[in-house]
């Protein structure tokens, strides 16, 4: 199927940056969309920015003009820049994919999820 592998998190000081990035491989025909998700201790997972194929971004409201999603289209990558950190940006990331193979329908598929933690 489809493999996402997620790099670049840590622990890092309020104001500080970090850069996360997520390779997608596998039996992948084409791609529709790549997003990062976050989920804090006890809250609901998170839509923190969106790019779609050759078209707009979408950046949730509380990490804009902070996070910048970029992709890479031909490694099937995704990046996630992160400056201005906030203790509140504390989460695990989850890399998301919209996908299809050559037969079937688009999908989902998850990566397993990289740790951020900002300290005050």
């Amino acid at each position: 199927q489809v493999q996402l592998v997620e790099s670049g998190g840590g622990l890092v000081q309020a104001g500080g940056s970090l850069r996360l990035s997520c390779a997608a491989s596998g039996n992948i025909f084409r791609i529709a969309s790549m997003g990062w998700y976050r989920q804090a201790p006890g809250k609901q997972r998170e839509l923190v920015a969106v790019i779609t194929i050759g078209g707009p971004t979408n950046t949730a409201d509380s990490v804009k003009g902070r996070f910048t999603i970029t992709r890479d289209n031909a490694k099937n990558t995704m990046y996630l820049q992160m400056k201005n950190l906030e203790p509140e940006d504390t989460a695990i990331y989850y890399c998301n994919i919209n996908w299809k193979p050559v037969l079937g329908a688009f999908r989902d598929a998850w990566g397993q999820g990289t740790q951020v933690t900002v300290s005050s």
